[in-house]
């Protein structure tokens, strides 16, 4: 019977594409794909919105039979109604990323660290938002960094690839720990293990340890990495000895989400031997940093002005 019924369906439904359907075959397609509409039983929480997977559904299937002159309104009913008749025109929906609950983890002045239902880890540096899946369910692992920075150690799944949005770009991998620092002029991509590829709408680059993706003013670029970003600013303490101002300088950028403004960029050259502790505040850092070279700093939000 279903498959009668099918067949049916299908019939009328190439006659009205063709424009040769009578008003009565019309109304028949109409009537039956509204009753079935209003009778269907969706399932918000496994399916997603009734309203937009509707919506998507109609225009595959417009673009599909490529009616641009006619409007089928039956063809909205139907889209929502009954999966079974989608499958007679040969669209499948699969609900597994709309049942994807997103959730968001920030972080304030200090930083923290969350681990993921596959087993990856993701350790946020202070004045962070990252957004993940509660649990996840499509053929890849997806994650957005909306934020600032972070470090991530990623649970090798060669079937299910990782793949974090972070602005313009994506950062693809299977398995393996990264950086990335996101503010609003750039993103930064840079690789301590495995192998990492970062793409955007028109550039893509590969990266293995050691090596750095830049994006800034829409151009994507590898380049070599200042080892001195390679620290464990995210587990352990963090010591260093005779460094120059700015290494230091680009630690506390990724460990706290802020940028510094110099008056005087000369001063970055000084060599200085820092602690910071894992789980120190960066206003404690910047008194242990004004002691050693009486520098000035003035923190405005997330920007840092040094006199």
């Amino acid at each position: 019977m279903i498959k009668r019924i099918k067949h049916s369906l299908e019939h009328l439904i190439d006659k009205s594409v063709q424009d040769q359907t009578t008003k009565a075959e019309e109304n028949v397609l109409h009537n039956f794909s509204l009753n079935e509409y209003q009778n269907s039983q969706w399932n918000t929480e496994l399916m997603g919105d009734a309203t937009e997977v509707s919506k998507n559904i109609y225009q595959n299937i417009q673009i599909r039979i490529g009616a641009k002159q006619k409007s089928f309104p039956y063809l909205k009913y139907m889209a929502a109604a009954s999966i079974i008749f989608l499958i007679g025109l040969g669209f499948f929906y699969k609900p597994a990323i709309a049942t994807e609950k997103q959730l968001t983890f920030q972080t304030l002045d200090t930083p923290k660290s969350i681990q993921l239902s596959d087993g990856s880890k993701i350790y946020l540096a202070a004045n962070s938002s990252f957004q993940y899946p509660e649990k996840f369910l499509g053929d890849e692992r997806k994650v957005s960094l909306v934020k600032g920075n972070a470090f991530f150690e990623v649970a090798k799944d060669k079937k299910h690839p990782f793949i974090i949005q972070s602005g313009e770009i994506k950062t693809k991998v299977l398995g393996t720990s990264f950086h990335i620092q996101l503010s609003k002029s750039k993103c930064e991509v840079i690789v301590v293990t495995g192998k990492v590829n970062v793409t955007t709408k028109e550039q893509s680059v590969d990266l293995v340890p050691n090596e750095q993706a830049l994006f800034s003013d829409g151009k994507l670029s590898r380049i070599p990495v200042d080892k001195s970003v390679l620290v464990n600013w995210y587990t352990s303490d963090i010591t260093l000895n005779e460094a120059t101002l700015q290494q230091v300088i680009t630690i506390l950028q990724y460990k706290y989400g802020v940028t510094f403004q110099f008056e005087n960029k000369s001063v970055l050259k000084v060599p200085v031997t820092v602690f910071i502790e894992k789980n120190a505040s960066l206003d404690s850092v910047l008194k242990q940093i004004n002691y050693i070279t009486n520098l000035k700093f003035n923190v405005y939000d997330e920007i840092i002005k040094v006199n």
